[in-house]
């Protein structure tokens, strides 16, 4: 039997450990103006992976960077993580894959001038996580999306479901690979 790769010797841990109440309600159960964003994560062969994680961070409606402490409070009396409280609005979600690779985040619509969700991806056989961007419309401008070569573009930018429903699917490799950004200390 083969040695494992320092990959395949790590985790996933990220359902025992990770995960915490409604971590994909980033808005209150209901809001109004609440939008859906949703996909699968695929490996490689284009099988999906039943036991990645997902975290989420954007900016709030109105522009603003700062979000809101809130997402992992902690409980006094259990020490556990209860979860949001229901009112504050933190722009940050994580949510787990479920058994058929499927993940869901239910946001608020970013500004026009940071039209995006920022996407970080942590998964077996990743020894790094990856970062990238989910945009919801595709701006007329952008410093990112207007450097890449439009096949590639359009790796970055969720198709339109239903009214505020958005899909965004993530393929770690092969011909439909999701351009992840590289970021430098």
């Amino acid at each position: 039997m083969p040695q494992p790769t320092p990959s395949q010797t790590v985790g996933p841990f990220y359902g025992y450990a990770l995960p915490f109440p409604d971590g994909g309600q980033v808005v209150p159960a209901g809001h109004g103006d609440a939008v859906t964003v949703h996909g699968h994560v695929y490996d490689g062969r284009g099988d999906p992976v039943p036991d990645a994680l997902l975290e989420t961070w954007q900016a709030a409606p109105d522009g603003s960077l700062a979000g809101r402490p809130g997402s992992l409070r902690r409980d006094p009396v259990t020490g556990g993580f209860p979860g949001r409280n229901g009112v504050d609005f933190t722009g940050f979600a994580r949510v787990a894959t479920d058994a058929d690779g499927h993940w869901a985040v239910h946001t608020l619509q970013p500004p026009a001038d940071l039209p995006y969700l920022s996407v970080c991806v942590f998964a077996r056989g990743l020894m790094h996580h990856l970062f990238t961007r989910v945009y919801l419309e595709a701006p007329a401008s952008d410093t990112l999306l207007s450097a890449l070569p439009e096949n590639r573009r359009a790796t970055l930018i969720a198709h339109q479901e239903g009214e505020r429903v958005h899909r965004f699917d993530i393929h770690l490799q092969g011909e439909k690979e999701t351009v992840f950004l590289d970021f430098h200390r």
